[in-house]
């Protein structure tokens, strides 16, 4: 059987009953279906309800002009992927075209129209808007499957760390090669984890998703932390590495977090294109009213047209020392968008194929003296011992976590569906539940919503441990009743950590 084709509705909206009359007959001769408006205000309600196609939109209306109804539909998220077609036989200077197209009208005509032409226009704009919407839907299946792959690998991720550190624990003095092993699979696993974080990262950076947490931050710390990130590679290969601060603290309005990361990143960049013994210097200094980060290095160095395309995605040069190919070529765009965020630029300079390379970070500096962050006091992980009921299909992740929290002296019981989580909540009366949100029976957020229902576990800490770490996945949980919303894998100190912030003993 054919599937019927839709016929595109057209919203046409012009005060003047004799024009509309002609360009709706018109349309409605081509195939169109057309229902109409006389006022600004009147389009946008049609608009919002009847979500046409396209929306052919006269300039001069008696309530609002079509200049404000296009801005105003641009803006609302409703009707913002609406097509505007704007037509005009008043405004009909470039200058009220260009002021059109600024606002978001996807094409203006100036009247009087021949029939041809208008028909024309509608058909092209329509064929636009569908490879648009096209676009939309595989965007929205790429973050749909980049989550769910996100998920998959970190539910295995997680028992693999959570058992490398329960090895650590039941022996604290193993031989060097027992050692030797549990660091080599923490360090891959952690390895594994931030590829996935970054195939995550660089699409919510591309989306403008990135809640950055702005506060007045020193580059001293930025530049601290960065290190700490960035040192592991640098020792495995012995680089000299010298860092030249400035006297004086440099202030920047931004999120350190994110700063530190877009600059930790430019230093494994660093460290992986550079020799072993090779030099890798980073400097910052203030210029003007910006902070200028530049990290240089005596590595492989960038061909001409690889500075230019140091930044794109999955980048990766085609002649690379050894071991440098790890990782999806990710890392440079998300420094990238991150210090555009903050409104900043980053750019990358080289003399040529082995002649090392030089990027560089500037960012808005904050004129005057900035107060110095306060620090905060790291909870003590070990005030307690509580009741822990952990919920996880995942019967590693469960068991791994379970003992870790047993030879710390806490109680724990264990399930691996919601319906059973629910059946053992009133006989155990946990103070603490760990909670995964994908079970196989039921959501956890169902759980959790259940459980704040019965009484007494009003106080009860709930803590979400899952593979789903989206922006939105976090406002679910919050408005299920989670206290906290952990994404897989995590640290047993990660988890006490939260516990303790949480203060579980306190709420009985």
């Amino acid at each position: 059987m054919i599937a019927s084709v839709k016929t595109p509705l057209i919203l046409n909206v012009d005060d003047t009953e004799a024009a509309r009359y002609v360009k709706s007959h018109v349309l409605t001769r081509a195939g169109f279906e057309v229902i109409e408006a006389g006022t600004g205000s009147e389009a946008i309600a049609r608009a919002q309800v009847e979500q046409p196609a396209l929306i052919l939109l006269d300039i001069k209306l008696p309530d609002i002009n079509g200049f404000e109804v296009c801005r105003r539909l641009k803006q609302d998220p409703l009707t913002k992927t609406i097509l505007v077609l704007q037509t005009s036989a008043s405004y009909i200077a470039s200058a009220d075209k260009i002021r059109a197209l600024d606002g978001g009208a996807d094409n203006y005509l100036f009247e009087p129209i021949e029939p041809e032409e208008l028909v024309a226009n509608v058909r092209a704009l329509l064929r636009l808007g569908r490879v648009e919407q096209e676009l939309r839907e595989a965007d929205r299946r790429k973050d749909i499957f980049l989550a769910t792959l996100a998920h998959e690998l970190r539910n295995p991720l997680a028992p693999i760390l959570t058992a490398a550190e329960l090895l650590s624990r039941l022996n604290p003095n193993p031989s060097s090669a027992q050692a030797l092993a549990h660091e080599t699979i923490k360090r891959q696993t952690k390895h594994l984890i931030r590829l996935v974080d970054e195939l995550l990262e660089v699409s919510r950076i591309a989306k403008g998703k990135i809640d950055l947490k702005r506060k007045p931050t020193s580059v001293q710390a930025v530049v601290q932390a960065a290190m700490e990130t960035a040192s592991a590679i640098m020792a495995q290969r012995e680089h000299k590495v010298s860092v030249q601060l400035p006297a004086e603290v440099l202030w920047i309005d931004g999120d350190s977090v994110r700063l530190a990361q877009a600059v930790g990143n430019l230093l494994r960049n660093a460290g992986k294109f550079t020799p072993p013994h090779g030099h890798i210097s980073l400097t910052a200094e203030a210029q003007e009213n910006e902070i200028c980060i530049r990290v240089e290095d005596n590595g492989i160095g960038l061909s001409p047209e690889n500075v230019l395309a140091v930044f794109d995605l999955f980048m990766q040069a085609e002649d690379v020392l050894e071991g440098a190919s790890e990782g999806l070529g990710l890392g440079l765009s998300i420094a990238k968008g991150l210090v555009e965020l903050h409104g900043g630029t980053i750019s990358a300079a080289s003399g040529g194929p082995g002649q090392g390379s030089t990027f560089e970070i500037r960012l808005p500096s904050i004129t005057g003296e900035a107060p110095q962050p306060r620090h905060a006091v790291a909870p003590d992980v070990d005030a307690s011992s509580y009741r822990v009921l952990m919920v996880d299909d995942n019967v590693g992740a469960v068991d791994m976590f379970s003992m870790l929290l047993e030879i710390e002296g806490h109680t724990v019981f264990k399930c691996n569906t919601g319906g059973d989580a629910l059946a053992q909540v009133g006989s155990v009366n946990p103070q603490i539940i760990v909670l995964d949100i994908g079970l196989p029976d039921m959501s956890g957020l169902d759980v959790a919503r259940e459980v704040r229902k019965r009484p007494g576990m009003e106080k009860v800490v709930l803590i979400a441990l899952t593979g789903y770490g989206r922006k939105e996945d976090k406002e679910r949980a919050s408005d299920a009743g989670f206290d906290a919303h952990l994404t897989k894998p995590v640290t047993y100190q990660t988890l006490m950590s939260t516990i303790e912030s949480l203060e579980p003993a306190k709420r009985q």
